[in-house]
């Protein structure tokens, strides 16, 4: 898939501009999973207790750490993984395919060495801001995850009315 839209590209700018939006996607989501496996339970019960739009669901994410942390880290990051290496690949091919003189070894290793540097530059920061400001990042997705979700509390089913 990945290759297919690079290489529908033209302009060889968007294309390294959207295998760099891929890598961030990549790096957002370990930031959002080590916050919430780093995050303590205790500030979200005082923020649920008053009503803190988002504490409810926050608190969810924490008690399920383990699970949201692999989903996030593993699942999501091996994807867009996968992704930005097989664009890279793509805008190898695609640039061997407009004339340059450059060895094909060595464009390779240049759009290669770069979406690695990227990918673990960029998670390399990404976890250390994450423990930083787990409480902050976890409020922000609990907040965002309850403008999505319907009315009810978190991770409860909601009762039947009595007349179902």
């Amino acid at each position: 898939f990945s290759d297919m839209f690079i290489y529908s590209f033209n302009n060889i700018a968007i294309a390294l501009i959207s295998i760099i939006v891929i890598i961030f996607i990549g790096v957002i989501f370990d930031i959002i999973g080590i916050a919430i496996a780093t995050a303590d339970e205790i500030p979200f019960l005082s923020m649920a207790s008053k009503k803190v739009k988002g504490a409810g669901h926050a608190l969810v994410l924490i008690r399920n750490a383990g699970q949201v942390s692999s989903f996030c880290n593993d699942v999501i990051g091996d994807i867009c993984g996968i992704l930005s290496g097989s664009a890279g690949i793509a805008l190898v091919t695609k640039l061997l395919s407009m004339g340059n003189n450059l060895e094909s070894t060595t464009i390779g290793l240049l759009v290669s060495s770069l979406i690695a540097s990227m990918t673990v530059g960029g998670k390399a920061y990404g976890k250390t801001f994450a423990i930083a400001n787990n409480q902050k990042i976890v409020l922000i997705i609990g907040y965002l995850i309850s403008i999505f979700h319907r009315k009810g509390s978190p991770g409860r089913p909601r009762k039947k009315n009595k007349k179902e």
